[in-house]
């Protein structure tokens, strides 16, 4: 059986995936999409080749001989795009780091690369398979090599195969001609010129009867149609000129060797180096095609389970005085209704009952709960000390926490802290023993404030990221198994996992710390996120009380306008039909009533928020259903939804993500409390059933405009800063401005539209989204604008240096100094740039006001604790605290409520809150 070299056109397949394969972009904001689909393709074509040869063939930017016989030539492409350009080195990086042979020379395309190449190795009795997606290639087809087009395709790729027969049955000339057709025809994707008048049909008739251009102009005038003949009279120069532009070629002064492509076996490209590669770049389907041992690191060699009490002490005896990650396994086994999913959050509430014994009393505060037992403690402290004490009967977890809090080590770094916290027992306290907060580093805040933009931090991102080492993930090592059954069932990746937690936690400190410092994020990530993540764990562990007999009859209200709702809606349409059934609805609403700007899409008419709005105002039944929308999701999501989340102490324990948002804004989820709505009456009656307990009410403080005030101070604009310190009302002096009116004639429509326009400015607003929101024209939104930026000049000119900032550097930044990338500004795809734009306006606005919540939380939080109060800070929802307060603590809570969050930043206008107190969450609002 003859040898097989596999050809492939790098340019080319890289250009076919990119337009193949939506966009794609791994978390450093490199666009990845081509060179994804490139390696999908390569590893098809070696799977069904299995080639004992492998290379790929580049363009490089330099004129070739093509572009000095006629400098047209190409001349009408378009350049690269930005995102594609990006890829051409990490797809060279790719194949470099698998080993596989490169070949680029000036002078040359990659085409006549390939040609040489592909003779000189079918002369050398080997088969030979080209792969491109240009077809200008089958003139190299014979019986021995073969030429691969691929076409990639969101399920999957499609190849096409032609060798000398197969190009002669689907063009009727042969892989020869096929040069001589091109050159009458021409190519207008390489300008190549032609002859004018003959098009495919007429050139391919032509060849496939005389078999040259030279023995068709020896017969010109038989030519058909008459116009051939007489334009190849004319132009027969030109056509010989295409004829040189269009052949490859096949003698290209090269120096290839082809024992230098030897490719043992396709696996061989799996390696260590590509591995790492594969895992920065994020392509995770492709990580299972690497069996490298590699991911190991020599760390694995020096992890080691304690199971006794007096090697565990010497153990932790040993860590005085040095720096060391850890890392608390938790016992993800729930015992309550919620998924296992929800544990961290449930154990805050399902233990809160049974408070008892000296470990209870542990917790000095109201509401203070079990903490709860863990599996056991994996630290890291240097390269060969990396252990896993297991807790037991003979080393509970009591002891191992004595131990670990007397273990006197100068710093410790974990990876996720806050669910630790109660484990560890620092709620409230923020010490245990030698740990507090003051020497505790979490590297998965640290990682999260260099790159905000990443969906997730696991320790496996994290170590490659800053420090350089390919590890295998937990789902490598343990799948979807709980640790409890991890242990159980494969004890030794179960101990690789935990104590990769531990060593990353210790390995990465302090590049994260050095990166922080770089990037001037070192403060931000000391005097803000650090402190808050035992603010938050305070919170989750305090929860809220929800009754659920409230939100039943909360649910059975809705339940009834909902019924309303239904029947109003059939008697309208003339007719019962699914009301969420877009299908269905879309029928009714555009044909069955032929109501107007009805978007047929292949699915069926669009029924979006969008499109109804629009129709919303002059049509009775499209306001019906949005209402009925609202509705029903209010009652599935929270009247009904949110039972499901009260634990056995009565009440809800959200969590807080500090990781989540590019801005730095928190959410919540399990169940999202930042969500419940507002903008409806119905909507805020759900907060109704949320109770402070016997004894306390709440007081609630919510920050004014905080983000209007932010721009205020960011942009320096005096009119703004005015406004503000003489306490005017910021929207009806926006409009008595905007619209040259006196304050006094606003109108209440003219402040509702003065209104818009200022929280749209802070979301860098487009003229179309102001028209849509205000429903007006476009033309009308874009004079709004134009006046808004005429009466606060420096607005205009401090969004405009935002963007510029952010072309220039990359990213914007917060007054704390809180970075945010936007990779989108460098897009080619305008709908992309303009987003990344408002990125740019809006970031360093809301990620302030965002910095500045966290302070006033950490700061009421803290005083709290600091002057004995039994009253808590139990809720953040935006701009809002909420504080579930000791009756005889209200006025010292609003005192302190006032003075906190006026004093969180020092702006040019003054921070202002709205505090209320009530007997439920509604009436404090």
């Amino acid at each position: 059986m003859s040898e097989k070299l596999v050809l492939i056109d790098g340019h080319s397949i890289l250009n076919r995936a990119f337009f193949g394969i939506p966009d794609l972009t791994n978390s450093e904001g490199l666009h990845t999409n081509a060179v994804y689909g490139f390696l999908n393709i390569m590893f098809k074509i070696l799977e069904e080749e299995q080639p004992d040869y492998l290379t790929v063939a580049f363009d490089v930017s330099e004129p070739t001989f093509r572009h000095k016989m006629f400098a047209e030539y190409k001349g009408t492409r378009k350049p690269m795009a930005a995102e594609l350009k990006q890829q051409v080195p990490l797809m060279k990086e790719m194949l470099r780091a698998m080993g596989v042979t490169i070949v680029e020379k000036g002078g040359y395309e990659a085409d006549d690369l390939l040609g040489t190449i592909a003779k000189r190795s079918e002369a050398a009795g080997v088969e030979v398979a080209v792969v491109s997606g240009d077809r200008d290639l089958l003139q190299l087809a014979t019986d021995h090599i073969k030429i691969r087009i691929p076409k990639t395709k969101r399920t999957g790729t499609e190849i096409e195969d032609y060798n000398a027969k197969e190009v002669l049955e689907k063009y009727q000339v042969t892989p020869t001609e096929f040069i001589d057709v091109k050159a009458l025809m021409g190519d207008t994707s390489d300008n190549i010129p032609g002859v004018p008048g003959i098009g495919e049909k007429t050139a391919t008739a032509i060849i496939a009867k005389y078999g040259s251009i030279e023995n068709a102009y020896a017969h010109v005038d038989e030519l058909k149609p008459p116009r051939a003949s007489t334009n190849l009279k004319e132009h027969y120069d030109m056509a010989q000129m295409s004829k040189t532009l269009a052949t490859i070629d096949i003698d290209a002064d090269i120096a290839y060797k082809l024992a230098d492509a030897h490719l043992e076996q396709v696996s061989d490209l799996y390696t260590e180096e590509a591995y790492l590669l594969c895992k920065r770049l994020e392509f995770k389907n492709l990580l299972g095609r690497f069996s490298v041992e590699a991911p190991k690191n020599t760390a694995e060699e020096h992890f080691k389970k304690i199971e006794k009490a007096q090697e565990a002490e010497a153990f932790f005896a040993s860590l005085r005085g040095k720096a060391c990650g850890f890392y608390v396994v938790p016992q993800e086994e729930t015992h309550d209704a919620h998924t296992e999913a929800d544990g961290q959050m449930n154990l805050f509430g399902s233990f809160a009952m049974q408070n008892s014994g000296e470990e209870a009393g542990q917790q000095e505060t109201a509401g203070s709960c079990h903490i709860p037992d863990f599996l056991g403690l994996a630290v890291a402290c240097g390269e060969e000390e990396i252990c896993y004490v297991e807790a037991s009967e003979a080393l509970p977890c009591r002891k191992i926490r004595e131990l670990f809090a007397g273990s006197a080590a100068a710093s410790y770094a974990t990876l996720d802290l806050k669910p630790q916290l109660k484990e560890l027992g620092m709620l409230e306290k923020k010490c245990l023993g030698t740990i507090s907060e003051e020497n505790l580093f979490d590297n998965t805040i640290a990682a999260y404030l260099l790159n905000p933009i990443k969906n997730e931090y696991p320790y496996e991102d994290i170590a490659k990221d800053y420090a350089g080492l390919m590890i295998l993930s937990r789902k490598d090592l343990i799948e979807k198994l709980t640790y409890e059954k991890a242990a159980e069932k494969k004890p030794e990746e179960f101990l690789k996992c935990v104590c990769y937690m531990a060593y990353v936690a210790y390995k990465t400190r302090e590049p994260l710390e050095k990166e922080l410092a770089d990037t001037g994020m070192e403060a931000l990530f000391r005097e803000i996120e650090m402190p808050l993540v035992f603010t938050l764990a305070d919170m989750e562990k305090e929860g809220i009380i929800a009754s659920g007999e409230a939100l039943k009859e909360y649910g059975d209200k809705l339940a009834v306008r909902i019924d309303e709702l239904e029947r109003k809606i059939y008697e309208e349409a003339g007719e019962e039909f699914n009301i969420n059934s877009p299908k269905q609805l879309g029928v009714i609403l555009f044909e069955k009533l032929s109501l107007p700007n009805g978007k047929k899409t292949k699915t069926g008419y669009s029924t979006a928020a969008d499109v109804l709005d629009r129709l919303a105002p002059d049509y009775p039944i499209v306001a019906d259903i949005l209402e009925y929308r609202q509705l029903t999701k209010l009652k599935s999501t929270y009247a009904d939804g949110l039972v499901n989340y009260i634990a056995e102490d009565g009440r809800i324990h959200t969590s807080f993500n500090q990781t989540i948002t590019a801005t730095g804004r928190l959410s919540s989820t399990e169940p999202n409390l930042q969500n419940i709505p507002m903008r409806i009456e119905l909507g805020r009656l759900i907060r109704k059933a949320f109770l402070p307990k016997s004894g306390f009410v709440f007081v609630d403080a919510d920050y004014s405009q905080i983000e209007l005030r932010v721009l205020a101070h960011l942009s320096g604009d005096e009119k703004l800063i005015e406004a503000y310190r003489n306490a005017q009302d910021i929207h009806r002096t926006t409009a008595s401005q905007v619209f040259h009116i006196p304050f006094d004639e606003v109108t209440d429509l003219q402040r509702r539209n003065a209104k818009a326009v200022n929280f749209g400015i802070v979301y860098g607003i487009s003229s179309f989204g102001l028209s849509q929101d205000l429903s007006i024209t476009k033309k009308e939104a874009a004079e709004y604008i134009e006046r808004y930026f005429e009466t606060y000049p420096k607005i205009k000119g401090y969004l405009d240096g935002l963007v510029a900032e952010a072309k220039e550097k990359g990213y914007v930044t917060t007054m704390f100094g809180r970075r945010r990338p936007i990779p989108e500004l460098s897009s080619s795809n305008f709908m992309q740039r303009s987003f990344g734009e408002r990125i740019a306006m809006n970031s360093p606005i809301q990620g302030t006001a965002a910095d500045i919540i966290k302070i006033a939380m950490n700061r009421v939080h803290d005083r709290l604790l600091a002057e004995g109060l039994k009253s808590r800070l139990i809720l953040t929802v935006h701009d809002e605290l909420l504080v579930e307060t000791a009756v005889e603590e209200e006025q010292e809570v609003r005192k302190i409520l006032a003075e906190e969050m006026h004093g969180a930043a020092q702006l040019s206008v003054m921070l202002e809150i709205d505090v209320h107190a009530g007997s439920d969450w509604y009436q404090a609002k």
